[in-house]
């Protein structure tokens, strides 16, 4: 596949597709397109390949095939494993998640909330967005958890959650952990996340698969509610007919994701400091969450007294990618609610940059990068003073 024009570093909103991936799923919507459900020999054909996805994508979390719930994708995932489980909540138990969790666990958490029947409290984070587990502590001795939830890893700041010692307590506790682990796959050792969640939220789009497919792992024991009603697919958690295709896509996504990561990982995180050397004596630019434990192929940055769009925008036209924030508060005029729970200052709250890696990206991507950012960020000030 020819790369496209520019410089990509925008990897933690979404990934170019593999070509290994598409070519996989190819095959399956050619030649093996039955409905899995029916039962003739082109849907025997297609639940085959259904059946292999699903084995392939629990042995790589060490699961077993009936833990595979598969989604549209994490945002599904996420809200299937919070809203499913609380379904079954007592009145007055209790949902936790951290203050800088991706919309779709906080925005599900406040709507549980606003419904009334449950209660929903959110832990702090230290200055360096690392989850408080003095205050995790407190919650849990609260009595009547149910669910706790925590990314595994901070789309926005890379920062890396100590995911061992949180399900310790949680599970010391009684309650149920679940884990977004979109921006861990492959990234990340998956001995530091996957064997210690309850419940699992993965995406194949973060991992040069496809959008709109993901998968939600969890016990086969645990009651969940489904989102939807309308057939027994997936056990009743999830009805709908399945796309044979896109689960073999996200198996493959995440296979090469796993298998690659003990070679991609260190050149991301070698790239990344690169970037980090090269911009941290910028005038007013500040590297975020500098002294935690963060993911290889993330850079978070702010600007003491600027807006980042217009910097994202100049760099854009140099053939840049970068991103101001979460893509998917896009468009949204408030500050980021992460940095605001990490206690970032007023000044920086709207000039966060994020540049992030993905196992393609180059040196000599990176060493353009620190041709150019220098300048505009210069020009930008000089334009705006």
């Amino acid at each position: 596949m020819n790369a496209s024009p520019g410089i990509y570093f925008d990897n933690a909103a979404t990934t170019r597709p593999d070509e290994r991936v598409l070519e996989s799923m190819l095959a399956v919507w050619r030649e093996d397109w039955g409905n899995p459900a029916s039962g003739h020999r082109w849907g025997h054909r297609a639940q085959r390949h259904l059946l292999g996805a699903r084995r392939e994508v629990a042995e790589l979390f060490g699961r077993r095939p009936a833990d595979v719930v598969f989604t549209s994708g994490a945002t599904e995932s996420d809200n299937l494993a919070l809203r499913g489980v609380m379904a079954r909540a007592e009145a007055g138990e209790c949902l936790l998640v951290s203050s800088v969790e991706h919309p779709a666990v906080a925005e599900v958490a406040d709507a549980l909330a606003e419904e009334g029947r449950i209660r929903v409290r959110r832990i702090g984070v230290d200055a360096q967005g690392r989850l408080r587990l003095d205050d995790l502590e407190r919650a849990l001795e609260a009595g009547r958890v149910r669910l706790v939830s925590v990314l595994a890893v901070n789309n926005e700041t890379g920062v890396v959650q100590d995911l061992p010692a949180i399900a310790e307590r949680v599970h010391a506790a009684g309650a149920w952990l679940h884990v977004d682990a979109v921006q861990a796959v492959g990234k990340i050792p998956r001995a530091s996340y996957a064997p210690v969640a309850d419940l699992l939220s993965v995406s194949a789009h973060k991992v040069h698969g496809i959008k709109g497919s993901g998968a939600l792992l969890l016990p086969r024991r645990l009651q969940l509610r489904p989102l939807v009603h309308g057939g027994g697919h997936q056990r009743g958690r999830r009805p709908g007919t399945e796309s044979a295709a896109q689960a073999v896509g996200l198996a493959t996504a995440l296979r090469l994701a796993v298998e690659s990561r003990a070679e991609a990982a260190p050149r991301m995180e070698s790239l990344r400091r690169r970037l980090e050397a090269g911009l941290h004596d910028l005038p007013g630019l500040r590297i975020t969450a500098a002294d935690a434990p963060r993911a290889p192929h993330i850079l978070h940055l702010t600007l003491a007294g600027l807006e980042a769009e217009p910097l994202q925008i100049r760099l854009d036209r140099q053939g840049i990618a970068v991103s101001v924030g979460s893509a998917c508060s896009t468009g949204a005029v408030s500050a980021s609610a992460v940095l605001q729970a990490m206690g970032i200052e007023e000044d920086r709250l709207h000039g966060a940059l994020r540049i992030s890696l993905s196992r393609e990206s180059t040196e000599a991507e990176v060493e353009r990068m620190l041709e150019l950012f220098p300048r505009e960020l210069q020009e930008l000030r000089a334009a705006t003073a």
